[in-house]
């Protein structure tokens, strides 16, 4: 029998629509692939997203959001290490082509991991108090995208 999905805290959810525009960088990435755009221009906006959208998203979860669960617990290492791993292939400058089809996988499938398992086992474990400290703290302004060179579309 397939349990009803938790309905994700309001704390949280700001966190849940950062991940899903990086499920849309994964589709940003495919698309820009399937229409033969030049590598170099998908890493441009790949690199954008990195810098304004993950890096401060990454120190939110690290700062905010994983502390609520014991550093040695393995959700926040395997959690920890796909971040350094992300990190890794968003600053690599070799072979573009190979390091995108690495980043598309490699965050979405972090991502659907947080969603579908790290985020409902925190927010099992979260205090009201931890929660309404996130929702404080982390306020986050409206996405908005870099449309300069909007290759997928």
């Amino acid at each position: 029998m397939k349990h009803k999905p938790l309905k994700r805290h309001k704390a949280l959810q700001p966190l849940s629509r950062e991940h899903h525009q990086g499920l849309l960088l994964s589709w940003k990435i495919r698309t820009g692939f399937k229409k033969n755009i030049e590598p170099e221009r998908i890493k441009t906006y790949a690199n954008w997203f990195f810098e304004n959208h993950l890096i401060p998203h990454f120190e939110i979860e690290e700062t905010l959001i994983f502390p609520i669960l014991e550093p040695e617990h393995e959700l926040i290492k395997r959690a920890l290490a796909e971040h350094r791993r992300l990190k890794r292939l968003f600053t690599e400058t070799e072979n573009d082509t190979k390091t995108l089809i690495k980043i598309e996988e490699e965050l979405e499938q972090h991502i659907r991991f947080e969603e579908r398992i790290l985020f409902p086992e925190i927010q099992k474990v979260a205090t009201e108090e931890q929660l309404l400290h996130i929702e404080n703290v982390h306020q986050p302004d409206s996405f908005e995208d870099n449309l300069v060179d909007a290759f997928w579309t």
